[in-house]
């Protein structure tokens, strides 16, 4: 699942906009799978890895892959840092740490 960010007015111009998270199901590989150890300031440091997953991108996601916030992979909710877009029909994401952000109702 591709989680994808939407910013939407509460109501017609009242000028308030919220984050609204939209799931589509792509299909795609997991071409790097690693894991980075970071130091830092924390007693229990974040996981992050450094995945990268291609996707074959519908019609949806080659139009709005600058929406794309996270990867549901495993059961985590992984944030998306980097989309290539450049190897149509595919997309190939990034992957960064744990996704802490809004999610579909």
């Amino acid at each position: 699942m591709v989680g994808y960010g939407e910013d939407k007015e509460t109501r017609p111009n009242s000028g308030v906009a919220v984050l609204v998270i939209t799931e589509r199901k792509l299909r795609g590989e997991v071409i790097r799978n690693t894991k980075q150890n970071a130091d830092g300031v924390y007693l229990n440091n974040d996981l992050t890895v450094s995945n990268s997953i291609s996707v074959v991108a519908d019609a949806y996601a080659t139009e709005h892959f600058f929406a794309i916030r996270y990867v549901l992979m495993n059961g985590v909710r992984w944030t998306v840092i980097d989309v290539d877009a450049s190897q149509p029909p595919r997309l190939v994401l990034r992957l960064g740490g744990v996704y802490n952000g809004p999610t579909p109702e």
